[in-house]
């Protein structure tokens, strides 16, 4: 009885991890797919970005058109294909800028400690502190609207989650023998971190800007669909979103499911591949 039970416990931690890693490489295998249609866009889509026919308004799915048409015969599968390109390489753009900002500060600020990490944390607290989206809007109150100044901004508002992040792991790294002993050999400050504190940031690091590589496609969208970010003729996913809405009423739903479908999908797949990943990554990092 006893053997039986320790058996089929010591069963249940494995079985866990089959079911993560099956979820991990569907996930894996999901966003791969995506990107591949990303980069082959003008040949895999079947019409072009913004072919219209409006003898095939708000068609549903079929043999035609795999996923509809919208309100002026588009073609939902296409535009989903051609739109994947901006909806994915904004949020890479917008987490390159605010990675670069945060892991600088945070960085110098772990270093330098005293009343610049003091500084620094008050700075970053304040900006953590207001509402990410409301900072956003501002920024493009002031800027003009447009995906450029949407990545800006959001890079901006991202920064200090990540500066926070870094500081950190920044402080348990500085914490290790290795980094006396290369102060004790006279080098500076500015290479130790270059060379050796920062790039040892990186596993624990990736996995977690994988994860915001999800909230950043979600922040995006919401922008193009309250009309600040991508703007007409875009096929960016938030925007196909807004547009999609006036047939809702009338019961075609499918211009805006289809793209709405795909930012989940994205979001749902990234998360899982970015968890999964940190795990694996700090369980090297700790080691």
């Amino acid at each position: 009885m006893s053997s039986l039970s320790t058996s089929t416990l010591a069963s249940t931690p494995v079985i866990g991890r089959k079911k993560r890693d099956v979820a991990y490489l569907l996930s894996l295998g999901f966003l791969l797919i995506v990107v591949a249609a990303a980069l082959l866009a003008p040949w895999v889509a079947p019409y072009a970005a913004n072919a219209v026919d409006f003898t095939a308004i708000w068609q549903a799915p079929g043999a035609g058109h795999l996923l509809g048409t919208d309100q002026v015969g588009q073609d939902l599968f296409s535009r989903l294909i051609h739109g994947a390109r901006e909806s994915l390489l904004g949020p890479l753009a917008l987490l390159a800028l605010a990675t670069l900002f945060g892991v600088t500060i945070g960085t110098v600020a772990a270093w330098n400690g005293g009343w610049l990490d003091v500084l620094l944390a008050r700075i970053t607290d304040v900006m953590f502190a207001f509402p990410g989206l409301l900072f956003v809007v501002l920024v493009i109150a002031v800027f003009g609207k447009g995906p450029a100044t949407a990545i800006v901004a959001l890079a901006l508002a991202y920064a200090p989650v990540i500066a926070k992040f870094t500081r950190s792991l920044a402080l348990a790294e500085m914490a290790r023998p290795y980094v006396d002993a290369y102060r004790v050999q006279g080098v500076g400050g500015f290479l130790l971190c270059v060379r050796y504190i920062i790039p040892n940031l990186t596993p624990p690091l990736l996995g977690y800007l994988v994860v915001l590589f999800g909230e950043g496609l979600m922040s995006l969208a919401t922008l193009s669909f309250l009309g600040f970010g991508a703007q007409p003729p875009s096929s960016e996913w938030g925007l196909m979103v807004q547009e999609g809405q006036s047939g809702i009423i009338q019961g075609h739903i499918w211009p805006t499911l289809v793209p709405g479908a795909a930012i989940a999908a994205v979001v749902v797949a990234v998360n899982v591949v970015g968890v999964r990943l940190s795990d694996r990554l700090n369980s090297r990092f700790e080691r």
